[in-house]
């Protein structure tokens, strides 16, 4: 492989898990930019979105409905993913989150961590400590643009990543529930006056925000062939940093954060020593705190914004 085909698949790399760094930080920073806490049990809900897809995608594929179905197949794996974590998410805030909402924000973060703590152990006591392997449904075969190699898998993922990002924009920008979330983020005070009902509106956020989540999660196993328990902390580090990266609490800098935080590992482990690709990931990220504490995107208050 020549030089330009070899940046250009480290181009496509990037793309591929940005998009997946990017759907996890959506999840942060809605939850963020509606309560102003860190969910810190998100990469829990990532993983057993991870779960409940290769669950169900093994229980398709026994029956052979994949082979002669995938569309529907896969409609039905991110679905029933989504929705059960969305639920999941639901209960997450009812228990741990909405009896602190008016306490201090170290005991919202206690809570945060416990839940993270408990999530965690729930799927290594219900699912093992060892890799649960995912069907391969894509194979390997793929196509070539100018000597890069692009999977039938890397396409569907991008593709579907990029249409919930899209669909998430224009939820938030067109809908009266998003602009009911939009107004709770800048006001939640003044948005309680207007007749906004702030609960439902903070449900919404812990349904659509882990969902996304879910989705990620999929697409991790899909494309890597295998889930653990514990996989969660790293992606939740990462898809932190890029939400920070962005702006936390806005919805576009989480997808740029997320695109960032995936070209500058991509780019590390492919031209220099693959050991210190996570230290360099946060190193970046110092400076543009250092230099812009909001991040890229961000502002002084913390908003969902389009």
């Amino acid at each position: 492989m020549d030089q330009s085909a070899f940046i250009l698949q480290q181009i496509v790399n990037a793309i591929f898990l940005g998009s997946i760094y990017a759907l996890i930080a959506l999840g942060y920073t809605m939850v963020y930019g509606i309560i102003e806490l860190i969910n810190f049990a998100h990469g829990e809900l990532f993983t057993a979105g991870a779960f409940i897809g290769v669950i169900v995608l093994t229980g398709l594929q026994s029956f052979g409905f994949v082979e002669s179905h995938f569309v529907i197949s896969m409609i039905i794996v991110f679905g029933l993913a989504m929705a059960y974590v969305a639920v999941l998410g639901v209960a997450v805030e009812h228990v741990a989150y909405k009896p602190l909402r008016d306490s201090s924000r170290l005991a919202a973060l206690l809570s945060a961590l416990g839940m993270s703590i408990f999530l965690s152990n729930g799927m290594m006591l219900s699912q093992g400590v060892s890799d649960r392997a995912y069907p391969p449904v894509f194979g390997v075969q793929g196509i070539d643009i100018g000597g890069a190699i692009i999977t039938n898998g890397q396409i569907f993922i991008v593709l579907l990543a990029i249409a919930m990002m899209i669909a998430l924009q224009l939820f938030v920008h067109r809908t009266r529930l998003g602009k009911a979330m939009r107004a709770t983020a800048q006001n939640r005070t003044m948005a309680r006056m207007l007749g906004i009902d702030i609960d439902q509106t903070i449900r919404i956020t812990f349904m659509i925000g882990p969902a996304l989540g879910a989705a990620a999660g999929v697409m991790v196993g899909l494309h890597y062939g295998a889930v653990r328990f514990d996989m969660g902390f790293i992606f939740m580090i990462k898809a932190f940093a890029a939400a920070i990266l962005g702006g936390i609490g806005s919805i576009p800098g989480a997808m740029i954060g997320g695109l960032t935080i995936g070209a500058i590992e991509v780019f590390w482990a492919a031209f220099l020593p693959s050991a210190w690709k996570d230290v360099t990931t946060f190193t970046v990220l110092i400076l543009v705190l250092y230099f812009k504490p909001s991040g890229l995107l961000g502002e002084s208050e913390s908003e969902v914004r389009v």
